[in-house]
């Protein structure tokens, strides 16, 4: 799979693709009806398949100090779309000039001149423009006169609802992570690369590798079993832990924190890149009187870890990333 940032001088092989278009925020099951739609409109197998989205998303390009939303990171975003048979991201650049773009602008100078799309797959509440005018109906009209397909899609859902990604934060920040996997078709991820934190829990017998959420929504604060992918270095693979997500009151920290420990598994993962499955909200967070006891409800909270996950196996997805 190709990553192009720019929508400008892109060569032949990257042109005239049968793409889905939207922020794909989570790739949830909807979002996978899209480039579905798109594969079966490909003219031939040259025809690249490809999704077109945007970065950074459009809220914070509008709402630059609202609180962390993003399901997904751009990486691990990708990551999924290429493990359902995408070819092409096109990552189009959001900011003012594209913000104030006109609908009719926006369909001839990125769709049509810089990547002269075959067919275009949206759903039925696509917006795009300036001010939001332009709607799928307008896609199709322009498509017919400029000579690209275009399928709208109704929303897709289930007895619960639509799919829809702002349904899913909500799912995330309750700690109900089967209904969000049910959304998704992948567990609920935080990734990013492994950063240095206090060192604590390799002094309590539980050494954890720590992420920080950046752009990533926070989920319930508390316990989860979690399923962790390494995605390079020595110790790439797939690995059961445990996870901590909150303020850790014990020790008067008062900023969010997340710290996954690694079950059976020793070695320095410091740098490396990681997916971290939250497959179960196990508990909430607690302040304990003694180190003892947090040590004690620990040891709980991992044999409690482990059986989820030996209930869980690999699904949905056959690792943390949502691989098939």
């Amino acid at each position: 799979m190709r990553i192009l940032q720019d929508y400008r001088g892109l060569g032949p092989s990257d042109r005239g693709a049968s793409a889905a278009i939207g922020n794909f925020d989570g790739v949830h099951k909807g979002h996978q009806v899209l480039i579905s739609d798109a594969a079966a409109a490909r003219s031939g197998p040259e025809t690249p398949l490809g999704v077109i989205t945007f970065e950074p998303h459009p809220r914070r390009f509008f709402q630059p100090d609202a609180p962390p939303f993003r399901l997904t990171t751009a990486a691990e975003r990708a990551r999924r779309l290429e493990s359902l048979g995408v070819e092409r991201v096109y990552e189009v650049g959001f900011d003012a000039a594209l913000s104030s773009m006109s609908p009719d602008a926006f369909v001839r100078e990125v769709l049509v001149g810089g990547l002269g799309i075959s067919h275009l797959v949206v759903g039925a509440d696509f917006r795009f423009g300036k001010g939001r005018a332009g709607d799928a109906v307008l896609l199709r009209t322009m498509g017919t006169e400029l000579g690209f397909g275009v399928t709208i899609h109704d929303l897709v859902g289930d007895e619960s609802g639509d799919y829809a990604s702002t349904a899913l934060r909500v799912l995330i920040r309750e700690g109900r992570c089967a209904e969000a996997a049910d959304q998704m078709g992948f567990w609920h991820t935080v990734s990013g690369p492994v950063i240095l934190g206090d060192q604590r829990g390799r002094e309590l017998g539980y050494p954890t590798a720590n992420l920080a959420f950046g752009e990533q929504i926070i989920p319930r604060y508390g316990i989860y079993a979690t399923w962790v992918t390494v995605l390079d270095g020595p110790h790439a693979g797939r690995h059961a832990g445990v996870a901590s997500i909150g303020e850790r009151p014990t020790f008067g920290v008062n900023a969010p924190n997340f710290e996954v420990h690694l079950f059976d598994f020793s070695g320095d993962l410091y740098g490396a890149e990681i997916s971290v499955g939250l497959v179960d909200w196990l508990r909430g967070e607690e302040k304990f009187d003694s180190v003892d006891a947090l040590v004690a409800q620990m040891n709980r909270d991992s044999q409690a870890a482990r059986a989820t996950l030996a209930r869980s196996g690999a699904a949905p997805g056959a690792t943390a990333t949502g691989e098939a």
